[in-house]
């Protein structure tokens, strides 16, 4: 049972470190980024470590594959990202004229929509205007970037700090876990322990599966509209991966967006269909086989609560708040579960239901 005084101590410890969580939010990117990391590489760490390798040789085999697996998204995947990038921003002035000349009329044939609350002449003269100045994505960053010394001294500080600080996190990973249950006081470890592996459980589910899941489904729609013949395919099916980290996000983001550019592209209406059947293929495949086997039937977090904690991260602290968002909810979910299984417990619970019965009559 924990005590009064332990209370009030965990209470100041809390406050303390989210006050300085607030006051260093700006430098503390790289750091949480790194810690992700490395808590995404552990287990793959554990289980060359398990098969007669040392700690630091199998911190450095998944150390170096993730090197390899990065460098080789940046190098294949980066300039037809910006490629498909320009090709989206040449198809918005289409899509503007689609909009104005055949979506507001059937709005107003058949709902009766007035289109001058549509007021498209500024966004469309906006987009003519200034679409070409932004043709060339990357080249723009890059200027905006080298515009300020310091800011570019801080990225590149950032991009070469990820590294290092995922590297030596994962191989001290172990040893900082149990450097800090031996911390606990004695009568509370065994409680916090086992809220930790009940938090680890969520997010493992949810963090490591819910990944899993994200690249396999972004993967699926992009070879399916690239089937199709879709110019955006990549660009499109790396969105609606990432928006499935929220459930069905992914597949109502994506056939909205594929919808409108394939019918841009094609002028034909039974493209939709296409399109259709690329996300349905993609929804079985999660339903009946990516869900259940990455993710399987472990304890994972609400959607809303997903979409809530990172909404409120963000606001609260940023980027660095949006890092934090599903560990954070993740403890608050496991606590939330134990405080309502206390008061089912409880003389407060028992006494309710015991006024409340018939037999108290």
């Amino acid at each position: 049972m924990i005590t009064e005084s332990q209370r009030w101590f965990f209470l100041i410890i809390a406050l303390i470190a989210a006050g300085v969580l607030f006051l260093l939010a700006p430098i503390l990117t790289p750091f949480l980024a790194g810690a992700l990391l490395a808590y995404l590489a552990d287990p793959m760490a554990d289980w060359l470590e398990e098969h007669r390798c040392s700690r630091t040789m199998a911190v450095s085999v998944v150390f170096l594959l993730m090197t390899i697996v990065v460098v080789l998204l940046i190098l294949l995947l980066l300039p037809k990202l910006g490629q498909q990038i320009q090709v989206m921003l040449r198809q918005v002035p289409v899509v503007l004229q689609l909009i104005e000349n055949q979506l507001l009329p059937w709005l107003q044939v058949n709902l009766g929509v007035d289109p001058a609350a549509f007021d498209l002449a500024y966004f469309k003269e906006l987009v003519l205007r200034d679409w070409e100045k932004t043709g060339n994505i990357m080249a723009q960053l890059a200027r905006n970037i080298t515009a300020s010394g310091l800011a570019l001294i801080g990225w590149v500080a950032n991009m070469v700090l990820i590294p290092v600080v995922t590297f030596y996190l994962l191989r001290d990973w172990d040893l900082m876990m149990a450097r800090i249950k031996r911390l606990l006081p004695l009568n509370v470890e065994p409680r916090v322990s086992l809220w930790a592996r009940e938090c680890d459980e969520v997010l493992g589910a949810f963090v490591k599966g819910q990944l899993l899941v994200m690249v396999a489904l972004g993967t699926v729609y992009a070879l399916g509209l690239w089937i199709v013949g879709l110019d955006l395919a990549l660009l499109i099916g790396m969105l609606a991966g990432l928006a499935s980290i929220v459930p069905y996000m992914g597949f109502i983001i994506g056939i909205g967006v594929a919808s409108v550019a394939a019918f841009v592209q094609f002028h034909d209406p039974f493209i939709l269909a296409w399109v259709g059947a690329v996300f349905a293929i993609g929804q079985m495949l999660e339903g009946m086989v990516l869900t259940p086997m990455l993710v399987g039937d472990r304890i994972g977090l609400h959607p809303v609560a997903v979409i809530f904690a990172i909404m409120a991260g963000g606001q609260l602290f940023g980027f660095v708040g949006v890092l934090l968002a599903l560990p954070v909810a993740a403890v608050v979910m496991v606590l939330l579960r134990h405080l309502h299984e206390g008061y089912k417990g409880s003389a407060l619970y028992a006494t309710d239901v015991a006024q409340d019965s018939p037999d108290s009559e």
